[in-house]
């Protein structure tokens, strides 16, 4: 296989990673501008593939809620892995798991456990929601508590608030983003309103462009480099297709299979 297939799979998920931390306007808590579009026991289903090869899906999940630091937390979990052509050369078995308040205004919990090829992490970000910091920590390598700017989202958490915001074309969106290393503002804008076709079924959404500057990785390393996200117009803002084209070529996601469970 050519050199730069062989990372596809750690470029593909890095680029559903980035997707799915797209900054949010800040503002009220989601529950208080409207009811929440996704409730306990929605599952998201995504083909992922580098142009026309399939390289494997990714599945988010709206958990049970669970207690963290003694009060109730919203969970979120993001899985995924490669299929069985992909794994001969570079094998990829991510798990994400995010955990809010309940107001969904900030996170308060985050683990990532990473199996991509040889890179084996297994990350926490503990946050202290008194003292207003984030602690990362990967097997044996603690980091110092970190400052946070107000109502930081972890990446995954992030995706989910935005799905509670009205969005209109040309609006500008930021919220600040940690992933425990770092705290920055990330940014995006809402470029237009379109129908888009994925698998078989026609859309009404909008299309999303967040900004890269604070991405490295072979995003820095192209100077043409694009990320784009389709969610609905709809009051569920379902995540429809990713894509990202860098150097080394492009990217898709494509949503495959919805599961909604009615609101309780």
């Amino acid at each position: 296989m050519p050199v730069n297939t062989r990372h596809l799979p750690a470029l593909i998920f890095s680029a559903l990673a980035l997707l799915i931390c797209l900054p949010v306007l800040a503002g009220s808590p989601l529950v208080e501008n409207r009811q929440a579009p996704f409730h306990v026991g929605e599952k998201l289903v995504f083909e992922l593939r580098w142009a026309f090869i399939p390289a494997g899906e990714a599945v988010m999940e709206t958990m049970p809620h669970e207690s963290i630091q003694g009060q109730p937390a919203r969970h979120f979990r993001l899985t995924a892995r490669s299929n069985a052509f992909v794994d001969a050369f570079y094998k990829v078995r991510d798990v994400i798991d995010a955990y809010t308040d309940t107001g969904l205004t900030r996170s308060v919990h985050y683990k990532k456990q990473q199996r991509e090829g040889s890179t084996h992490r297994d990350v926490t970000v503990v946050f202290d929601l008194k003292g207003g910091t984030a602690q990362y920590t990967n097997r044996d390598e603690v980091r110092p508590p970190m400052a946070l700017l107000p109502g930081s989202f972890d990446p995954l958490s992030a995706f989910y608030y935005i799905r509670g915001i009205d969005l209109k074309p040309g609006t500008a969106l930021e919220r600040p983003i940690t992933d425990g290393k770092k705290n920055v503002m990330g940014r995006a804008n809402v470029i237009r309103r379109e129908k888009i076709r994925v698998s078989g079924k026609t859309y009404d959404t909008f299309l999303i462009e967040p900004e890269l500057k604070h991405i490295g990785g072979v995003f820095e390393k192209s100077p043409r480099a694009k990320i784009q996200l389709w969610v609905t117009a709809d009051h569920r803002r379902l995540p429809v297709r990713l894509k990202s084209k860098v150097v080394v070529g492009s990217f898709v996601g494509d949503l495959v299979s919805v599961t909604q469970t009615p609101a309780p």
